[in-house]
């Protein structure tokens, strides 16, 4: 079995008409999930870009690979998804984005050569790679935010684009002045109405999708044993631009009324106080920036709603859905003003709850096709669904979250998780700067069950608290209410738990230890023996004897 590992970067889990959109018909994604499996509460260790990734792609929560942050390096050595599926037989590809920041110390102090095949691993986050593109490829005074190679802006000047970056002229800016001549960059909210000035079919979205169909294509013609290829779009993530005819489909009748309560400002918590009134949650909080930018990001989540309708029609008439597992998700949300806040990085559910459909091909999966898991799963819990799928040996050691294989094929664990976590380390934001806050400190942490989410801030800050059940829309902060000292409690006690996790030992399973128990014994250290009577004859045969003669 191949498997198929879709991500959409900030695509919110409510933005699809599977999953509820009164306005968004997503069609081909939603036939994916009539055909296998979706899951309603999947939770990200992070809620921002790369260390999310990490977690997803190490199997392991952020504080135990360390990649906390966008820009942190994984060090040199953490297990990946390429380290398990290959170990397993089978080959794991990416196309698109990871995010990954690479630890350039780390692989110069053990002489790792980055054109090397190790070296290249360790340096795309065990991937091989069929194309990378990380896809924000912004300009200022100051440089490119991303220095590396893009082959998204070579693919637009092999078309005709003129310029050194035409993702910024063209892919994500539209036109306007007088004489039609003059950029209008999608950086600016206030042009997320206009069409991207480029051809649709040269767009982002169309241009990986076509890499994904040509890396297939090439894979079956070669037929060199399963593959699992990571195709990671960067839509609908800013900016907010999309080309004709997606830049006009939705309008303000569209535009949901935003998720948000006078209550929410009054006495809030500092942390979330804060971001309410940075940049983004000001920009946010008006309601013409959301009337500017949710039609347009409704438009980046069609276009790639047609285009996965092109993919799976391709793996259809190849042959491939027989034997494809295909996992669709993201690896974050987008508050777009709700809780009057924009962006993501906190633990509302628009931001730290993803979409999740995974389609099975395997005839066990067949009683819970079209059906709607709301167990509390992770993003953690993919690799691991992964390696099992693949015929891999566990790595429970290793990789902290666990297979989705037996909820697929309809069986329920009894020790299934009662919480799910997640991360946040905001140290290098302003905001931490604002709050007084030291780097170590900086850290939020999520603890969320059936009824209950909880958020703790390091630095001396009280604890939030959401009633899910009574207040489904998380406006009324309980944190700080006596009455609720139990939960509180409880979350805390979970929270600690959790904490003491053994999280580090990475080189030696439970099977490794469980089978050496004795070993050393066997190998002749007998420590506690008398007179040697007291053990087996056999633990101290090389210890009696005669002497050897000596040669003198």
């Amino acid at each position: 079995m191949n498997i198929l590992y879709i991500m959409f970067d900030q695509l919110r889990f409510d933005y699809l008409s599977c999953a509820g959109h009164p306005h968004l018909h997503t069609p081909h994604i939603d036939a994916i999930a009539q055909q296998g499996m979706r899951f309603s509460r999947a939770y990200v260790q992070s809620p921002v870009c790369g260390s999310s990734r990490m977690s997803s792609y190490t199997g392991r929560y952020t504080s135990s690979h360390g990649a906390q942050q966008n820009g942190y390096p994984l060090r040199v050595g953490e297990m990946t998804m390429g380290d398990h599926l290959r170990g397993a037989g089978m080959d794991c590809w990416l196309i698109g984005k990871t995010h990954m920041a690479v630890d350039a110390k780390g692989m110069a102090r053990l002489g790792l050569a980055p054109d090397s095949v190790i070296g290249a691993r360790q340096a795309e986050c065990g991937f091989d790679v069929w194309q990378r593109d990380d896809g924000l490829w912004g300009e200022g005074p100051d440089g490119m935010y991303d220095a590396k190679r893009s082959p998204y802006n070579e693919y637009l000047k092999s078309k005709g684009y003129p310029g050194d970056n035409p993702w910024k002229d063209f892919a994500n800016a539209g036109v306007e002045g007088a004489d039609g001549d003059d950029i209008a960059s999608g950086w600016f909210m206030a042009n997320a109405g206009k069409p991207a000035n480029i051809a649709e079919e040269d767009s982002e979205t169309p241009w990986l999708t076509t890499q994904a169909i040509r890396f297939i294509e090439q894979a079956t013609e070669k037929s060199n044993g399963p593959w699992c290829a990571h195709v990671s779009y960067i839509k609908p993530h800013w900016p907010y631009i999309v080309p004709a005819p997606y830049n006009d489909m939705y309008g303000p009748n569209h535009v949901p009324v935003a998720t948000r309560h006078p209550d929410e400002r009054v006495d809030p918590h500092p942390v979330y106080a804060a971001f309410m009134n940075n940049p983004i949650g000001r920009a946010f909080s008006r309601e013409e920036v959301r009337q500017a930018v949710i039609p347009t990001y409704m438009g980046l989540i069609k276009q790639i709603d047609d285009q996965m309708g092109r993919l799976f029609g391709f793996l259809r008439d190849s042959g491939r859905m027989q034997d494809t597992m295909i996992v669709i998700t993201s690896d974050h949300g987008d508050y777009l003003g709700d809780h009057w806040l924009g962006e993501k990085d906190l633990f509302h559910e628009p931001s730290v709850k993803v979409p999740l459909i995974i389609y099975d091909p395997c005839a066990e999966a067949d009683d819970t096709r079209g059906t709607v898991c709301d167990d509390l799963v992770e993003a953690i819990d993919l690799l691991p669904t992964f390696l099992e799928s693949a015929g891999g040996e566990p790595a429970g050691h290793i990789l902290e979250g666990r297979s989705l294989v037996p909820l697929l094929h309809g069986e329920h664990p009894d020790d299934w998780r009662d919480y799910a976590i997640s991360e946040y380390d905001y140290a290098p934001s302003p905001v931490s700067v604002q709050l007084g806050v030291a780097p170590q400190d900086a850290r939020l942490f999520m603890v969320v069950d059936k009824r209950w989410k909880f958020m703790h801030a390091e630095g001396g800050f009280r604890p939030m608290l959401f009633d899910l059940e009574n207040d489904p829309q998380e406006f009324f902060d309980l944190g700080a209410d006596p009455a609720q000292s139990e939960v509180i409690a409880l979350m805390y006690q979970r929270l600690g738990n959790w904490g003491r996790r053994m999280s580090q030992r990475v080189t030696r399973s439970d099977h490794d230890i469980e089978t050496a128990r004795g070993a050393a014994r066997r190998k002749g250290i007998v420590l506690g023996v008398f007179d040697g009577s007291d053990v087996d004859d056999d633990l101290t045969v090389k210890y009696r004897g005669k002497v050897p003669q000596s040669p003198r």
